[in-house]
């Protein structure tokens, strides 16, 4: 239940970010459901191998480099995608960022509103 409630926020959370910013669209709620999946996906299987290719580089840049492999999994993400595009790499990079904030936030809430009924 927790895993389905946290799936459909997150793609809410791809609304609000397609609301907020305008180089990221998303057709509709399905698309959204999609492409939270789809960035679910990457970020657990293609994330954790370019973060360690690219450990140098992040050391580097004191992790300011991890931003850039966000952006890349979101822009992945609407490459493959139907219903999601985002227009330029920099419009993945700030969407990347709002996305990851609301990430965040919906974190935090599905703690505590899980652990208050546990």
């Amino acid at each position: 239940m927790k895993l389905i409630v946290r799936w459909m926020l997150l793609a809410a959370a791809l609304l609000l970010v397609a609301h907020l910013y305008p180089g990221v669209e998303v057709k509709s709620f399905g698309s959204a459901m999609i492409a939270a999946l789809v960035l679910g996906l990457f970020n657990t299987l293609l994330r954790p191998i370019l973060v360690v290719l690219t450990l140098p580089v992040t050391l580097l840049t004191l992790g300011l480099f991890l931003f850039v492999i966000n952006a890349a999994m979101f822009y992945a993400a609407a490459r493959v995608l139907e219903g999601f595009t985002v227009s330029s790499f920099g419009a993945a990079l700030i969407g990347s960022l709002i996305y990851s904030l609301c990430g965040m936030v919906i974190d935090v809430a599905m703690e505590r509103l899980f652990q208050s009924r546990a």
